[in-house]
């Protein structure tokens, strides 16, 4: 352009201003010109196609110096500092864990994976996202369905292979890795339910739903009847139930240590946790605080679960009966209405659309439908909506319209969820956390964080506690677990005087996290 610029110019001066300039003369006006520095001796011209080639330089060079700059120039610049994606995993990484795409189902696998101190690699192919994923500290390999691509993550030395792709990209690369000869687990992320068999049948260990596995966790976390919230109570009859109560912020107890509450001497009924922001907290020796709309999980008896009742200032026990509302009639919230008619409870489905599933027709951010659906009576309401932005939102309303009900949200990215409790969510759940932990289940057997903590009672005998009475003994300091009651003779005992010491024909009943059980088996012995 500078050249032909410089000749057309040389000859113009020439012929058409008859004011003959050299070559290099014209090479200086062309430059000049097209990097729109400006001019030096000529600056004025009479003649019209004079002008118009001026004219026609100057416009060229404001346009070049904008498409060059940043089109070509910037790009150039940054692919030659930025650092370069690896094509090739190091080659002494072996026993890893290797994650075909990225997404949001294995974003929480990644970190359990490194929590476990297992090696994870993505092989991913969508360049910006590579980038992303190696700013921050994951390990990732750019490349695709290939032979190639495989062999380049060292799939032969791998302990396990993920596939996270579309079903189609899925199947593709089951069959490559089987192919290649690679023979350790091989587990599989599909859309459609009806891809499962497929997928097994093209080399997949095991194939999984994100959606279904959801919606299960929802309907669990919704339902005592699919998910009993403390498992192995039923051995105690009629004498001991579980009740889970909301502590009102102006409640007397909230903000106090459960020791300072006595509660357990207080009311005879013992609090084996409280669920706050989505996770159960469990009591240890440095005191469980009662937070003000926290959720106690509490043990005892009809008539001491009564008084705690009034000594929490009139506290509300959770519904057991009435209604499941749930918000939103997609995939997901199709299986959680479906698995919770399966156990026979009473489920009332809102969507936008008309259906045969379909309850109430219309807005979850409707607060009148809201209403007209019995909100205020449910034992629960289920989001399951398809953005995280609608479940905020329609959190805030509902807390609003039945502040005592507790609301069970989907969450689609996991960094959304803790905004989601703090509008007033008890229990969000993401596909990220349910599935992500679901493949480290399989991938790293109990290494695996649970997604709902299983509370369990436990019977041991009491040969070796004889003669000694429950307060000596710290078990909730030491092990995190609780005494709920003892077993003598035909008797079941559910509070303990001053004055109550263990038999040795006593049988224990002790309640508390599966690894508060297990401690208490290690510190007081396997009885």
């Amino acid at each position: 352009m500078v050249l032909v610029s410089a000749l057309l110019y040389m000859w113009g001066m020439a012929a058409l201003e008859g004011k003959p300039r050299s070559f290099w003369d014209s090479l200086e006006w062309a430059s000049e010109s097209l990097s729109t520095t400006g001019y030096g001796a000529d600056s004025h011209w009479n003649h019209p196609l004079m002008v118009l080639l001026v004219v026609v330089v100057q416009f060229a060079g404001v346009f070049l110096v904008f498409l060059i700059f940043p089109i070509f120039l910037i790009p150039f610049l940054e692919e030659r500092f930025e650092t370069r994606l690896p094509q090739r995993a190091e080659a002494g990484l072996s026993d890893h864990a290797i994650l075909f795409r990225y997404g949001p189902a294995v974003e929480t696998l990644l970190d359990e994976l490194a929590g476990a101190g297992v090696p994870s690699l993505v092989l991913e192919g969508d360049e910006a996202l590579a980038r992303r994923l190696l700013d921050r500290g994951r390990r990732v390999v750019l490349g695709g369905l290939t032979d190639d691509g495989l062999e380049a993550v060292n799939l032969s030395r791998a302990r396990a292979l993920i596939a996270n792709g579309t079903d189609d990209e899925n199947a593709a690369v089951v069959l490559s890795a089987r192919q290649l000869g690679f023979r350790g687990p091989v587990l599989a992320l599909v859309e459609e339910p009806f891809h499962r068999r497929p997928m097994m049948l093209a080399g997949a260990t095991a194939v999984f739903t994100p959606r279904h596995i959801l919606g299960a966790a929802l309907a669990a976390r919704a339902s005592v009847r699919i998910n009993p919230r403390v498992s192995g109570i039923q051995q105690l009859g009629r004498n001991l139930e579980v009740a889970e109560i909301r502590v009102h912020p102006r409640s007397p107890l909230a903000g106090h240590t459960l020791n300072e509450t006595a509660i357990g001497s207080r009311t005879g009924a013992i609090v084996i946790g409280e669920w706050i922001g989505g996770e159960l907290k469990m009591p240890d020796g440095s005191g469980l605080r009662l937070e003000p709309d926290g959720i106690l999980v509490v043990v005892g008896s009809h008539a001491s679960i009564d008084r705690l009742r009034e000594l929490a200032g009139g506290a509300v026990t959770l519904r057991r009966e009435g209604p499941f509302v749930i918000g939103g009639g997609g995939e997901v919230g199709r299986k959680v209405a479906e698995l919770l008619r399966v156990v026979g409870e009473e489920v009332r489905l809102i969507d936008r659309r008309p259906g045969p599933e379909v309850d109430q027709v219309g807005d979850v951010l409707d607060a009148r439908l809201l209403e007209a659906a019995g909100v205020k009576d449910a034992q629960a309401v289920i989001l399951a909506l398809d953005t995280d932005s609608a479940t905020l939102f329609a959190t805030v309303i509902l807390k609003d319209l039945a502040p005592e009900v507790p609301v069970i949200a989907r969450v689609n990215q996991a960094e959304n969820v803790e905004r989601i409790h703090r509008a007033g969510a008890d229990f969000a759940l993401s596909i990220s956390q349910v599935s992500g932990q679901m493949l480290a289940q399989k991938l790293l057997g109990e290494e695996a964080v649970s997604v709902d903590p299983q509370l369990k009672v436990l019977k041991v005998a009491a040969a070796g506690l004889a003669g000694r009475r429950p307060a000596e003994l710290g078990v909730r300091e030491r092990t995190g677990c609780s005494i709920v009651a003892v077993e003598r003779g035909e008797e079941v005992l559910v509070g303990f005087g001053p004055d109550f010491h263990f038999q040795p024909e006593d049988a224990v009943y002790v309640c508390g996290s599966s690894r508060g059980v297990r401690r208490f088996q290690e510190v007081f012995g396997r009885g």
